[in-house]
């Protein structure tokens, strides 16, 4: 039998924390997932003690499994780099 494609969209986000620092993670929701970084214990423990964050990037990927793939790439690239992606989007 032949699983069905995910209707969910999934995407992969950079946030910036309150002490500067950079937050990458992959959710369904972004907005969601921001407000939950801020107002939530849900939040990631590396951000709940660096907020506010703030959304600074997103990108839409077709599955889970692409959005992951592309959030173990961009945890691999130099600060440097991150920044320059979320100024060319």
């Amino acid at each position: 039998m032949k699983k069905k494609p995910s209707a969910r969209r999934w995407f992969v986000y950079i946030a910036r924390c309150a002490d500067g620092t950079l937050y990458t993670g992959v959710t369904t929701d972004v907005a969601r997932r921001i407000r939950e970084h801020n107002d939530s214990p849900k939040g990631a423990r590396y951000t709940s003690g660096r907020r506010p964050v703030a959304l600074m990037h997103a990108e839409r990927r077709a599955s889970r499994a692409a959005a992951l793939a592309r959030e173990a790439a961009i945890k691999r690239l130099p600060r440097a780099q991150k920044l320059a992606l979320m100024r060319a989007a």
